[in-house]
């Protein structure tokens, strides 16, 4: 994970933004702008909870599905087009793309308002920033947590960086890789993909592996993984000491 004010809410830098947060039901959003923008972006994630619980009414396996699965319905929603590609991509179901669709929406919307955003959403981070931005990673009881830092740089901005864990947090996982980040210009994507790559990684003889199948879908850029002492990276991933 990367960290934020649960386990993983600090960017470095933080006089440069307002932050601020917004929280409905379980999206509980974490955000930087140049301004403060909480009214907009509360407008904002109405609606794409009210799409995404309209798709679940109408299809139930939208929820429940842990594979890819078709739409049945033509006039389905931007945040839920996305969260069907994604989920087709990566070979999970769709919901393992919900936190970073919204994500990358959200963020999108407020990057029409701000130069520079930053939207976390359970670990999923849309980043659009004229200037390097560094992360603690957190990766539960791995020696390798809060000891290092993932730094990304504006030029990739704007950018999705995605993290799951099979021994932090609530989410589904098969796996028990104690992090397993990725980069994506499609944050939606990012979710995905990290959630299907820690599902891999059950010893560590999975990380290999895991890491290859990540860097194998289009659209991804880097991928960072870790299991107890052990840490595998491919792709555009710069580390840094904390």
């Amino acid at each position: 994970m990367l960290i934020v004010d649960r386990f993983y809410r600090d960017f470095t830098s933080t006089n440069r933004w307002d932050t601020y947060r917004v929280k409905i039901e379980s999206s509980d959003l974490y955000i930087r702008t140049k301004g403060n923008f909480s009214s907009f972006v509360k407008k904002k994630l109405i609606k794409l909870r009210k799409d995404i619980e309209t798709e679940i009414k109408r299809y139930p396996e939208f929820l429940t599905s842990l594979k890819p699965i078709s739409p049945k319905f033509s006039n389905i929603q931007r945040v839920v087009k996305i969260m069907y590609d994604a989920s087709k991509k990566a070979g999970v179901g769709p919901m393992a793309a919900v936190a970073g669709a919204i994500a990358h929406i959200i963020g999108e919307e407020v990057s029409k308002k701000s130069e520079e955003v930053i939207v976390e959403n359970g670990g999923d981070i849309y980043i659009n920033v004229k200037k390097e931005v560094k992360m603690t990673v957190f990766a539960g009881d791995s020696p390798f947590s809060g000891k290092i830092g993932l730094k990304i740089s504006s030029d990739l901005s704007p950018v999705g960086v995605c993290t799951s864990s099979g021994s932090v947090g609530h989410s589904l996982s098969f796996g028990r890789a104690d992090g397993f980040t990725v980069i994506s210009k499609d944050t939606a994507l990012a979710d995905a993909v990290a959630t299907a790559g820690a599902n891999r990684i059950k010893c560590r003889s999975d990380i290999e592996n895991a890491i290859s199948y990540a860097m194998s879908i289009p659209g991804v850029l880097g991928v960072l993984a870790i299991y107890k002492d052990v840490i595998g990276a491919k792709g555009i991933i710069e580390l840094c000491e904390i």
